[in-house]
């Protein structure tokens, strides 16, 4: 599922454990997350499902939850 591959994404960029990433994982929960680590996360997400994501899109992935609900309107599945 989509989910578990970002949590997982945004487990290792931000060296956090898996565990503690959740759907409101956000810059405001996870203090490795500025915004140079934000587009390595998008970067990664691109290149882990083949995608392209728009800069308004990018601006708007504030949290976790977010991010899987946008690769979800881009027809990402399992």
């Amino acid at each position: 599922m989509p989910k578990e591959r970002v949590f997982k994404i945004i487990s290792q960029l931000m060296n956090v454990p898996l565990d503690q990433v959740h759907e409101h994982s956000s810059p405001e929960t996870i203090a490795k997350w500025d915004s140079f680590q934000h587009m390595n996360l998008i970067l990664a997400l691109e290149e882990e499902f083949n995608i392209k994501f728009g800069d308004e899109e990018i601006m708007q992935m504030g949290n976790a939850g977010v991010i899987v609900k946008s690769l979800q309107s881009k027809g990402v599945r399992d």
